[in-house]
């Protein structure tokens, strides 16, 4: 019986990909925003855990405010349904006029150095672009990724991702790849602003408010002395004389702590690390994931705050 259910998800998935995919790009672009505004009202659940987050994270926001963020996150998540459903089209040509690298030489930099490059990354603004923009570019990366449940989505999905030399380490057997790709100077990508529970994450701030944090990012940096270097592609409204493009942005690397205690400097990076992704959620807070429960895991002993975990 799953077998046939994940056939008719595949289905319709692959005929919404191939109509959208056939689209001009401003079109498919109105109708990803079309399905983005259509959930939003649609999944009420979700727009409540948005809310609520939104609440906890940004206190200081009246309500108006508030839903005029979570609006533009399903905006965004529609407009990057488009882009997906288009990447096979892409080329150097093509994407010229609408996306472009800011302080591409940070990469480039860390990058020469041999070490490896871990580009720390979350679910803000492109993300699925920003790793297949980079690759179509010349640079391919590995991406760790949580596996799909319909293996044939999975398979859809991740052909699309590696078109140009990207290669997928699933989430679920992904430690040895990421040291082997680091001690080769490869570029590996992780989304690092997830819910977790330990022993696989820490407890660190984010918005003021303890999150469990996935620590295998600092794990292998500490332990290879790979460079860690923030990547981010957002939505840019003031691109091309206000019409609007893509910037995919690499930040000032983050420093290896050395204290001297392994530990400490495994907590320590996690927390500069997700200090640098809050930096990029407050310059951009309408083009990351809210509806994600990113405070669900709480620390033992301490009271459930709420945040999302009441649906």
């Amino acid at each position: 019986m799953k077998k046939i259910v994940d056939w008719l998800q595949f289905a319709v998935v692959w005929c919404v990909a191939r109509g959208l995919g056939r689209l001009p790009r401003p079109a498919a672009r109105w109708v990803g925003a079309g399905l983005g505004r259509m959930v939003y009202w649609a999944v009420p659940r979700l727009r409540r855990v948005g809310v609520r987050n939104l609440e906890m994270a940004l206190p200081g926001l009246d309500e108006t405010p508030r839903l005029e963020i979570l609006k533009g996150v399903y905006r965004g998540l529609g407009w990057q349904l488009a882009e997906f459903c288009r990447m096979e089209r892409y080329t150097r040509a093509n994407t010229e006029g609408w996306i472009r690298y800011e302080g591409l030489e940070r990469f480039l930099g860390a990058e020469a150095e041999g070490k490896g490059v871990l580009v720390l990354t979350g679910h803000l603004g492109a993300w699925e672009l920003s790793s297949f923009y980079h690759s179509l570019m010349g640079h391919p990366m590995g991406m760790v990724i949580r596996r799909l449940d319909n293996r044939y989505l999975d398979a859809f999905v991740n052909r699309i991702r590696c078109l140009h030399g990207n290669e997928v380490l699933h989430k679920d057997d992904f430690a040895r790849g990421l040291i082997t790709a680091m001690r080769t100077g490869k570029t590996v990508g992780i989304l690092m602003d997830t819910n977790m529970t330990p022993p696989a994450g820490e407890f660190v701030p984010f918005f003021g408010r303890l999150a469990c944090t996935a620590s295998g990012l600092a794990r292998v940096a500490l332990r290879t002395g790979a460079a860690v270097v923030p990547g981010f592609l957002v939505w840019e409204a003031a691109e091309r004389n206000g019409k609007g493009g893509y910037v995919l942005h690499f930040g000032e690397r983050v420093e290896l702590p050395e204290s001297g205690d392994a530990e400490a400097n495994v907590l320590e990076l996690t927390r500069r690390c997700t200090a640098v992704i809050e930096g990029w959620v407050r310059r951009y807070p309408e083009q990351w994931l809210w509806i994600h429960r990113r405070w669900k895991t709480r620390p033992d002993g301490t009271r459930d705050e709420g945040i999302g975990n009441r649906e």
